[in-house]
């Protein structure tokens, strides 16, 4: 746990020193967002966060291989080399939207593209759930490799969509990868493995990037992450989903729930990164249904409509934050725990409270 905790605190603070570089340059070049009327920011703000991100997810995982722990990661499985070689290519492509303004068909090839060489590489689905039998099947490379490429590409659209408010996609993606690390950590622990694995790693290395721009990138932001940013760590968030499903698979799942052990493997990568998943599910929906396409900017994503609404810039975000923490930790828990349905009834009891607070506050201030 110590080395771990060591790689989070590297990135962390490896990202933090390099973004007010990252903001330099991206003055230079001219990548700069300028106010239109779906933004927020009422400045123009340079871009390019992603650089300082890619900064520390090097060193992250460069300080990972010289530890006698966390060595044996990269020595023994393959998933770190594919992220370095994806998340460099995603976030070049990222740099360039970030300064030219990339058309979506553009930037969807791009991803595929990443996506593709790091699934090839070795971040893929290897195995589905029988729900019969309540065992695990090998998928074979003709449906694991379209499978993963496919989640990858969701996630990063998801992570591009929600990073809408300073700070916001920033702050969601390092709770869901903590809770990603807890749920991956834990079954280590639970089913004998070896505490060392490629998803624990990734997740405290995106936790690490994430925290460690936040200051920068917390309203009012001096930095935007841009796209090099967000589809920087919607990669990273998808390759640690993968690979603990993966890990939860060859594991054989010996948690105390055994309830709904088929849905277990699949459902806690879903809960933890429920919000970016919601709002990607609602903006296709609400984009096809318009005849429009999906990838066409709008303001009605679930940010948008919490200051709609009467919040705050930083309410809402901190709002988000509780709804991502709720979900993704009271599904870790649930997972966890010998008797799930409790918590998961608390958890949907909560964040409805929550909600009902909120709009109960709202409409008093608009009465006000």
């Amino acid at each position: 746990m110590r080395e771990y905790l060591l790689v989070f605190v590297v990135s962390a603070a490896v990202t933090f020193l390099a973004t007010p570089l990252a903001r330099t340059f991206a003055m230079r070049i001219g990548a700069v967002a300028g106010v239109r009327d779906r933004d927020v920011h009422a400045i123009p703000t340079p871009r390019l966060g992603g650089l300082a991100m890619l900064a520390g997810l090097y060193a992250g995982l460069e300080v990972a291989d010289r530890l006698p722990f966390l060595s044996v990661v990269s020595q023994d499985w393959s998933e770190t080399r594919a992220v370095l070689i994806a998340g460099t290519l995603i976030c070049l492509l990222g740099v360039a939207d970030d300064r030219w303004e990339l058309d979506s068909l553009t930037k969807l090839a791009g991803q595929v593209a990443a996506a593709g060489i790091m699934v090839l590489l070795g971040v893929q689905w290897s195995f589905a759930i029988d729900r019969n039998s309540e065992t695990t099947l090998s998928l074979g490379p003709e449906t694991a490799v379209p499978l993963s490429i496919l989640a990858t590409v969701l996630l990063i659209n998801a992570m591009n969509f929600i990073d809408g408010l300073d700070g916001l996609a920033a702050g969601v993606a390092a709770i869901a990868s903590l809770a990603t690390f807890y749920f991956a950590y834990e079954i280590a622990v639970i089913d004998g493995f070896y505490r060392a694995s490629p998803a624990a790693l990734l997740a405290a290395v995106t936790a690490g990037v994430c925290v460690g721009f936040l200051p920068h990138n917390f309203n009012p932001a001096r930095l935007f992450m841009g796209d090099s940013g967000s589809m920087l760590i919607g990669l990273l968030s998808a390759a640690s989903m993968i690979s603990v499903t993966g890990q939860v698979a060859y594991g054989g799942y010996a948690g105390p729930s055994r309830s709904y052990p088929s849905l277990i493997p699949l459902a806690i990568p879903v809960a933890v990164l429920a919000v970016p998943f919601l709002d990607l599910g609602l903006a296709v929906i609400r984009r096809t249904r318009a005849g429009r396409s999906p990838f066409a900017a709008d303001k009605m994503h679930l940010h948008h409509r919490m200051l709609e609404i009467g919040n705050s810039h930083v309410r809402a975000v901190l709002f988000m934050y509780f709804w991502a923490a709720l979900v993704g930790f009271g599904g870790v828990a649930a997972s966890f725990s010998a008797s799930p349905l409790p918590i998961l009834v608390a958890t949907v009891g909560v964040g409805l409270a929550a909600l009902l607070a909120l709009l109960v506050r709202t409409q008093k201030s608009a009465r006000a």
